[in-house]
């Protein structure tokens, strides 16, 4: 091989690995890698039943949301020009 392909290689590899080390910094210093509860969250939905619950809760929650937002966007409703 030429030694332009060998430079063009480690440039590259040299470009990726950076990126990566980058990529990893930055992903520890903004917390993307700290899950406190997902240990707990395993523990308290340990069986189908839980887990079921669970899933009703957020169904539940999504709910709430979407209804409160249609009182907002119903409350922001068109008023006609006095």
């Amino acid at each position: 091989m030429s030694s332009w392909v060998i430079a063009m290689m480690l440039g590259a590899s040299i470009t990726l690995g950076a990126f990566g080390l980058w990529a990893l910094i930055w992903g520890l210093r903004t917390g993307q890698f700290e899950d406190q509860n997902k240990f707990l969250d395993g523990a308290l939905y340990d069986n189908e039943e839980s887990l079921q619950d669970a899933v009703m809760l957020e169904e539940r929650k999504k709910n709430i949301k979407k209804q409160k937002e249609k009182k907002r966007a119903k409350e922001k409703g068109y008023r006609p020009p006095d």
